[in-house]
């Protein structure tokens, strides 16, 4: 080996060892993993290849000319998981706390746009003390650079973030321009202003923890999609979700019929009186190959569900009301939730699955302050725009404009279905009685028997799928246990689904 040689290696070596020993044995003792670390956690062994590790910083003031920030605070590269191309960034608390300079935002820029070049998935972690302040208007710039990248790449290639330390201030609008965040109890932070400046401006006390850890994201903002307990498990979900979705455009056509296996517990999930809970889950579990479902946002508006499963081992986009909490009801959350899961299905060509028992929107002036109005029309707006497959069962009840709004016939589903129990109304029979027999009801002798006769006809007439089968607006009642069957022998049909759609710039999606 020439000195050349030895000389590069020694150096490359040094690099790779980012802030020094100490520094790492400091991120570990925090519980957290190096940048390199995470890395070998995300790729298949031996396959990531580093971009940019001789990249240094231009910065000359406040005594940065002489400041060495090994491959400047941020390690670039690609690598593969499972077999799939996949970029990933990964900033280096060790190394200046990771913040974010001029040319750190380069290397970021530089692997955001290789991605884009050859369509591939992007994964972004982030760990980093924000803004090098050193750098002033050029750190800023940086990330004006990254967000406009952000933005290019939506729709085309999934980008994945994982935070995993302090991510603050103008950094934070980086992973809410991206399809999937991922943040760990304890050590994930993410807030606009954190809790020292907030003291000072608002006097509030409050830990990074309370005011932007994974729990108030996962459950509270819905600015964060997955929690998990440390980073092993972190990056587990992420390799998960990287196989879902490089997979979709190549088993187009090419999954097999396995819909033979009928689960008949099926047929008695639907409780017989119509004001009884059953959690939709298990419905989703009878569909989904060995009922394996990976949901999307599960603690946050918990009364709809979203996620994947596979469906004859084609991944498959679940949305489905969930009667155990708010008895299903759509509000301001869940239709922001839903949403988006639908925008993101369709943008990666994954077919959508619509579960639908909703008896309404959720009632009440904050819902209605709240702009319900605008929030609910999101989620008509992403059904109505997607050109993906779309399947809907009707399991109990569809009541309303919640039922136009959850994928019905009007909105472009291509099949529905409903079970038996299934309720497709205006509205509960008990209100509809009330206002349709108002006058007969008033003038019996016994209001009150009267108003129960009165419903039990309503519901004798109305309360049930065959007249909207009749009209076409169902295809076909099916048994509960069919389900699985009927589903995957629709979505093979529409396996090459195309759609001509009137050429324009863009929509413009209520906010």
């Amino acid at each position: 080996m020439t000195k050349e040689q030895r000389e590069l290696l020694e150096k490359k070596e040094m690099f790779r060892k980012g802030g020094g020993i100490k520094a790492i044995e400091k991120q570990h003792s925090m519980g957290k993993h190096t940048a390199r670390e995470r890395l070998e956690l995300l790729f298949d062994p031996g396959t990531f290849v580093e971009t940019g590790l001789f990249v240094k910083h231009h910065a000359s003031a406040f005594g940065m000319a002489e400041k060495v920030i090994p491959a400047d605070g941020v390690v670039t590269g690609y690598g593969y998981v499972e077999g799939h191309l996949v970029y990933a960034y990964s900033q280096d608390f060790t190394a200046l706390g990771g913040t974010l300079g001029e040319m750190h935002a380069n290397k970021i820029a530089a692997v955001q746009e290789e991605a884009l070049k050859t369509r591939a998935p992007i994964v972004a972690i982030n760990d980093s003390g924000g803004a090098r302040i050193q750098e002033g208007v050029n750190a800023l710039g940086g990330y004006g650079k990254i967000f406009t990248n952000n933005i290019r790449s939506s729709g085309i290639i999934p980008q994945i973030c994982a935070i995993l330390g302090p991510c603050a201030g103008g950094a934070v609008y980086s992973p809410a321009l991206m399809d999937f965040v991922f943040m760990v109890d304890d050590i994930s932070q993410m807030f606009i202003t954190g809790p020292r400046v907030l003291k000072e401006v608002t006097g509030e006390t409050v830990s990074s923890q309370e005011l932007g850890g994974a729990r108030i994201h996962s459950e509270i903002s819905g600015c964060a999609h997955f929690r998990d307990s440390t980073e092993e498990e972190c990056f587990a979900r992420i390799r998960k979700l990287l196989v879902l979705l490089t997979e979709p455009e190549q088993q187009k056509g090419k999954e097999e019929i396995q819909g033979l296996r009928r689960d008949q517990n099926m047929d008695y999930i639907v409780p017989a009186n119509p004001r009884q809970p059953y959690s939709m889950r298990s419905v989703i579990d009878g569909i989904a190959d060995r009922g394996e479902f990976f949901e999307y946002q599960a603690e946050f508006a918990p009364n709809i569900r979203t996620g994947f499963i596979r469906l004859n081992g084609r991944c498959t986009g679940v949305i489905a009301n969930e009667p155990m909490v708010l008895a299903g009801c759509l509000d301001i959350n869940a239709s922001d939730k839903a949403a988006r899961f639908i925008r993101t299905c369709d943008a990666f060509e994954i077919p959508l699955l619509t579960l639908e028992d909703v008896p309404g929107y959720l009632p009440g002036k904050s819902q209605e302050y709240g702009g319900i109005i605008r929030h609910g029309a999101k989620l008509l707006y992403a059904y109505a725009e997607a050109s993906v497959p779309k399947v809907t069962v009707i399991t109990r009840k569809a009541y309303g404009g919640a039922y136009i709004g959850m994928c019905s016939k009007h909105l472009g589903a291509d099949y529905v279905f409903a079970w038996p129990s299934a309720e497709i109304a205006v509205m509960g029979a008990e209100g509809a009685a009330n206002i349709i027999f108002a006058k007969e009801i008033r003038q019996a002798e016994d209001p009150e028997e009267k108003r129960k006769t009165c419903i039990r006809q309503y519901e004798e007439v109305m309360m049930n799928p065959y007249l909207a089968a009749e009209s076409g607006y169902v295809q076909d009642i099916i048994v509960p246990s069919q389900t699985r069957e009927r589903v995957g022998a629709a979505f093979h049909a529409l396996a090459h689904k195309m759609e001509q759609r009137i050429q324009k710039k863009h929509g413009n999606i209520p906010l």
